[in-house]
């Protein structure tokens, strides 16, 4: 017997930035499958990430607590058993949990509890194959300037080769069963595109002109955290040429509008299946990509520029308002509150999350909101870098990876890499660190964030009402207490 209750689409690719969509404003890149989701749909303008590196940002989203809360502030510490989640809250309720694509979010013993039998690492031959060999993909040889860009040169095969594809037609066999008639189900998608390196099949690789794009950001502003330059050195962006940097910027572009066509097959799969009347489709991202600007690629632990931290959020869920933009600032952890309400399913945890629901019914977000996001590690704690020697040896002992610049960075630059908290209201951007340059921007001069007022005597107020926010915010989110209490009110007697 079919159990009428609200299904669930969630696809979630790989370090999607916001503004690189069409429905975002840009200018060029054509992502139409997106565009009318948000057309349908209510889009979110504003959502930002609470962590700009894969893992801590997922386990954020998924528990609704900012990564400080509760340690998970690097790619190696993901959630376990003890800890809440969004998906065992639904598997709880009797939903249906169908996953495919990447982890980086529960380790071993939690993700067999979620998936049970489905609950299974793909063959290796089959993830090398998907996930190709870096360094046969790279065109360039090691002493190029080039080899450490993440450039690569175009995917082999056609559109139906990836493991965006892979996940994604799996997906669609899944919409076409039986089974997802039976019970409610929440349909996970956590893709592998648009992440870097950047490269993916033809025609995307070379659609866009990298001549006719907007232009990058600059490289090399003053006011900037060290780390920019360091990573511009460790991987040799310093030597390269501004041609390289657009081309990158196109490829990446490329990558979405596949992305975008991925997302297409599973539309049309949905709308064949009968479900859409009772099902909400979700797009996000766990965070965004430099793919140029700065003079930087892929993503750096405690950057919290914009173009990191701000992803899409479109939801379409029955009887939603269609077409609605809330422009108010909402935080990626939001997701889970939402979900849960429109399953009908409690939060048995404290968290910091807020249901969107109102908003999909054409209400405006709080124009009074700040976001937040925390990242960067502590000297003390060498086993959150990135590197080590043993742990990490598929790239840190290896010269001839595009990771291992980073991986040095990390180790011989460790302040590089240091705690970072992010306040950003709709006016202004603070970025406060413990061992590199603070940041802050007037976002209604300076939206693309490139003249850092951090020390101007002119922003002096500005800066000490954002701090003290910022201390404020640190007091009400440094912990969550248990629901349930202890008695633990007399001494045991021992015996003897």
């Amino acid at each position: 017997m079919s159990d009428s209750r609200m299904n669930f689409i969630f696809f979630f690719p790989d370090e999607l930035r916001a503004e690189s969509v069409g429905c975002y404003g840009h200018p060029v890149v054509r992502t139409p499958h997106l565009d009318r989701l948000a057309s349908e749909g209510v889009r979110f303008d504003q959502c930002h990430v609470q962590n700009t590196v894969c893992s801590p940002s997922r386990c954020s989203l998924m528990t609704g607590l900012y990564p400080h809360v509760s340690g998970h502030r690097t790619l190696w510490h993901l959630l376990r058993p003890h800890e809440p989640s969004l998906f065992r809250y639904l598997k709880r309720a009797g939903y249906r949990i169908r996953w495919y694509g990447k982890n980086h979010l529960y380790n071993d013993a939690y993700l067999e509890e979620i998936l049970e039998d489905d609950a299974c690492r793909e063959p290796d031959e089959i993830r090398r194959q998907f996930m190709g060999d870096f360094q046969k993909r790279n065109p360039y040889e090691p002493d190029d300037p080039r080899f450490y860009s993440f450039l690569m040169e175009p995917g082999q095969g056609d559109e139906r080769s990836t493991e965006t594809a892979h996940s994604i037609g799996r997906a669609v066999s899944f919409l076409q069963s039986e089974e997802a008639k039976e019970q409610p189900f929440m349909l996970y998608l956590p893709t592998l595109l648009p992440h870097a390196p950047y490269v993916v099949p033809e025609p995307f690789y070379s659609m866009y002109d990298p001549g006719a794009l907007p232009p990058l950001r600059a490289s090399g502003l003053k006011g900037k955290p060290a780390f920019h330059e360091f990573i511009r050195s460790y991987r040799r962006l310093d030597q390269i040429t501004d041609e390289t940097l657009e081309r990158i910027q196109a490829v990446y572009l490329g990558m979405i509008s596949y992305t975008d066509w991925a997302f297409g097959e599973l539309m049309r799969a949905l709308e064949a299946s009968g479900l859409v009347d009772n099902t909400t489709v979700i797009v996000s991202s766990d965070h965004g990509d430099y793919a140029g600007d700065y003079g930087l690629v892929e993503k750096w632990p405690n950057g919290m520029e914009d173009v990191l931290t701000r992803v899409p959020l479109i939801i379409r869920s029955p009887g939603n308002k269609q077409g609605h933009v809330v422009h108010e600032q909402v935080e990626l952890f939001d997701v889970m509150a939402t979900m849960l309400e429109l399953a009908g399913v409690e939060a048995e945890h404290d968290h910091f999350a807020r249901s969107l629901v109102p908003q999909l019914g054409g209400a405006a977000g709080d124009p009074d909101r700040a976001v937040f996001a925390d990242g960067g590690y502590n000297p003390r704690e060498p086993h959150c870098f990135e590197g080590d020697p043993v742990r990490d040896a598929w790239f840190a002992n290896n010269p001839d990876n595009c990771y291992w610049p980073k991986a040095r960075q990390q180790q011989e630059q460790p302040h590089s890499v240091c705690r970072t908290t992010m306040l950003r209201t709709q006016d202004y951007k603070l970025i406060r660190r413990s061992g590199d340059a603070s940041e802050l921007y007037d976002l209604k001069r300076d939206p693309q964030e490139l003249g850092n007022v951090y020390d101007d005597p002119g922003y002096a107020e500005v800066r000490r009402q954002l701090e003290a926010r910022l201390l404020d915010w640190y007091l009400e989110t440094a912990d969550t207490v248990p629901r349930d209490s202890d008695r633990g009110m007399f001494i045991a007697r021992q015996s003897g």
